[in-house]
């Protein structure tokens, strides 16, 4: 059932100049032409027309579609960018003034996506900025290739390769290239690189009602930025298939639509359609690289992964694949001030990417030490009483503990005690080294944190681990030790878990526990006495 699409926005008229203005705002480097809203330029902030002394690139289209093609502007990249309403072409007054705000002596590059609409509209920008005296060049980019070869006129759409055509473009403009030069690469780049797009859902237009023409559990295949149907609808697939699926209509020798053989090296673009969360695109992309080396024989030499190209709110991805040579590889590797190209992704990619290995344990006890001891020491014999004592009135406390604790909360606390405490009684009867008192109180920690789960087993853990800490620091423990160690870790406890007394949390025991420990032993008591006491409620 069709409803109306939820959009934080004012008057959906307004959209595009509204983003616009908060564009600028954000990237100094940008600015705009002021024609609003008739005419929507976004160029270049350092750049006069008339004393431009580089070739400009413009790039333009529908709205819609952020980051491109404003996001886009900056040194390196696209000089200026034309926009029109919401999925609709700019018409030819807003490219033409686009054109002599950036068009310096060296002339301009205009790169156009394969629509009639924009062919139209900058094709006739461009003749007109020609008869003014510009020097102006075309490039179209198609690198749809969902659909068989071209149909007609129209032939195949431009979608996401066009963001790495304008960049091969704009790094070489940048690099002091003429108009032919420039023009040149621009066609290298876009014979090179290839577009399937994969939608889950189709995008809702501002002020519209969103479409159901997708139902539930099905996905389009090849479908276009502006929600037009696909080469096929069908139920929703793992996404190593749909990767599987794009890469080899992508690839594909029977349309051969870029020429891509076993054995070449390519760049690969995974592009969100605007409603594709990045953990999503991320899976989209090492799962498009394994197959890509594995399953084609490629290597992958740069990976860019992100929203280019989007189509407003729409779910899913295209996936863009450009034959790499050294000069494209220079191309897209040169620095650009454009906002949302990914700079962090410069220089050689490796063939495989081997994983850091994980770092080892800086602590340096001989792990043979971690046995139980054949025979035990007066320290030991006190030490394996103590647990087993405290371990057994856990084991028998369990009905009653999970019976409190279902008055105030789930009622599983002594469910979760007695798997720590049983499994405190097993471990100490094979791994636990009784004679070194510091390393027992370590590896009841570890007994816990392997058993006992939730936000429980966490801080049991932490107060072991502190207590550790605290008892490695003294070469003999003293009944004092043991109360410092206690201090130590009911310190951790409240510090991590960000209780305090008063909050009714185990601290509440523990700390009166510590704290009366600690005044017993400096008041002289006996130190059996002083560990034995009861707390009176």
């Amino acid at each position: 059932m069709a409803h109306q699409g939820k959009k934080l926005i004012n008057d959906p008229n307004d959209v595009v100049t509204e983003f616009i203005e908060g564009l600028v705002e954000t990237y100094p480097g940008l600015q705009y032409l002021d024609g609003f809203p008739g005419i929507k330029v976004v160029l270049r902030a350092d750049v006069v027309g008339t004393k431009y002394d580089k070739v400009a690139v413009i790039c333009g289209g529908g709205s819609g579609h952020e980051p491109a093609h404003a996001g886009f502007v900056g040194e390196g990249m696209l000089t200026a960018a034309i926009l029109g309403d919401v999925f609709a072409s700019p018409h030819v007054d807003a490219i033409l003034a686009g054109i002599r705000a950036v068009t310096g002596p060296m002339g301009c590059l205009l790169i156009v996506k394969n629509y009639t609409g924009d062919r139209l509209n900058f094709g006739l920008a461009a003749e007109q900025a020609k008869s003014e005296g510009y020097k102006v060049e075309l490039v179209i980019v198609g690198d749809d290739c969902a659909l068989p070869p071209r149909r007609g006129i129209a032939g195949r759409r431009g979608l996401a390769g066009t963001i790495l055509v304008q960049k091969v473009a704009g790094a070489a403009a940048a690099a002091g290239l003429s108009l032919t030069e420039v023009l040149d690469e621009a066609k290298h780049a876009s014979e090179m690189v290839g577009t399937m797009g994969v939608a889950l859902s189709v995008c809702t237009l501002p002020g519209q009602v969103t479409s159901d023409r997708l139902g539930p559990g099905k996905m389009e295949l090849g479908l276009g930025i502006h929600g037009e149907p696909g080469a096929a609808v069908t139920d929703l697939q793992p996404v190593d298939l749909v990767v599987s699926h794009v890469l080899k209509q992508i690839l594909s020798k029977e349309t051969n639509y870029i020429p891509i053989s076993r054995g070449n090296n390519v760049v690969l673009m995974v592009n969100g359609l605007g409603g594709t969360p990045l953990m999503e695109l991320m899976i989209a992309s090492g799962k498009a690289v394994l197959q890509l080396q594995l399953e084609h024989g490629l290597a992958v030499d740069r990976v860019y992964t992100g929203s280019f190209l989007t189509s407003l709110d729409m779910a899913g991805f295209s996936i863009s694949l450009m034959k790499a040579d050294t000069e494209i590889l220079q191309r897209l590797d040169a620095p650009t001030k454009a906002p949302y190209w990914p700079v962090g992704v410069n220089g050689n990619r490796p063939p495989a990417k081997i994983p850091v290995p994980v770092p080892q344990s800086g602590c340096t006890r001989n792990e043979e030490v971690l046995i139980r001891p054949q025979e035990l020491n007066e320290q030991g014999y006190v030490l394996e009483a103590a647990i087993e004592a405290g371990a057994k009135e856990i084991i028998n406390l369990k009905d009653k503990l999970n019976e409190w604790d279902g008055k105030v909360g789930d009622g599983d606390c002594g469910s979760t005690m007695f798997r720590g405490a049983t499994a405190i009684l097993e471990d100490m009867k094979q791994s636990y080294p009784l004679n070194d008192a510091a390393e027992t109180i370590n590896e009841i920690g570890a007994s816990v944190r392997r058993v006992m789960g939730g936000t429980s087993g966490i801080l049991y853990s932490i107060l072991f681990k502190a207590a550790y800490a605290k008892l490695k620091e003294s070469a003999v423990i003293t009944p004092r030790q043991w109360a410092d160690a206690l201090e130590a870790a009911v310190n951790a406890v409240s510090k991590y878990g960000g209780a305090v007394a008063g909050y009714r949390t185990m601290l509440d025991a523990l700390i009166p526990a510590s704290n009366t420990l600690k005044e017993s032993l400096d008041a002289g008591q006996d130190p059996l006495t002083a560990f034995s006491f009861r707390l009176k409620l």
